[in-house]
């Protein structure tokens, strides 16, 4: 059985859960409203609306959260899959490492205390991730480590892009993020 999380049209950031709505599915249900994500940042309020009263009501205006507790379609536990990211602003980001570096602060800004769990995703014999450069730099040689913007966090950044988007799919793995949005946020890189 998954859940759904629902924001209300109040959203207060300083309360991680305000006005919150849990409704339980079946997870065939939920994969089937997950496969209606029509967009980076569409949160399920937002993908039930459009599902149930698109025929009903002409125009409806939404205020979607840029960054809540529980704004899209995961499990309680888990970040948003969607509405963490500005998406005209990932594709501003200069080159393959600087979208990396966009997405992962995207997500660091979402769920900071979840976050830390990037830190158990490594290679055979490297890490990608540490909480200092020169960590970074005595795991491997040509490591070549950026800070993730806005965050205590460090990768490596000298990995062709098919490596990027496995360790970015890793990440995702981790933060719950429904195989739509990930897919679609690997091939944004």
């Amino acid at each position: 059985m998954a859940q759904l999380c629902i924001i209300g049209p109040q959203f207060y950031p300083n309360t991680e859960m305000a006005d919150m709505k849990l409704i339980d599915v079946d997870d065939e249900l939920y994969q089937y409203i997950a496969s209606q994500t029509q967009q980076i940042g569409e949160s399920a309020s937002d993908i039930l609306r459009r599902l149930l009263l698109e025929q009903t009501v002409p125009a409806v205006t939404t205020l979607t959260p840029k960054s809540s507790a529980c704004s899209t379609l995961t499990s309680v536990s888990q970040p948003p899959a969607s509405g963490f990211l500005d998406e005209k602003e990932l594709q501003q980001q200069k080159g393959v490492i600087g979208r990396f570096l966009y997405i992962l602060a995207a997500l660091h800004e979402d769920s900071p205390a979840q976050f830390a769990r990037v830190l158990d995703i490594k290679g055979r014999d490297r890490l990608y991730f540490a909480t200092s450069k020169e960590a970074l730099l005595a795991a491997g040689s040509s490591t070549n480590p950026k800070q993730i913007p806005g965050t205590d966090y460090w990768v490596i950044s000298n990995n062709n892009t098919t490596k990027k988007r496995a360790i970015l799919d890793e990440v995702c793995d981790v933060f719950g993020i429904a195989n739509e949005l990930k897919a679609r946020l690997s091939q944004a890189l």
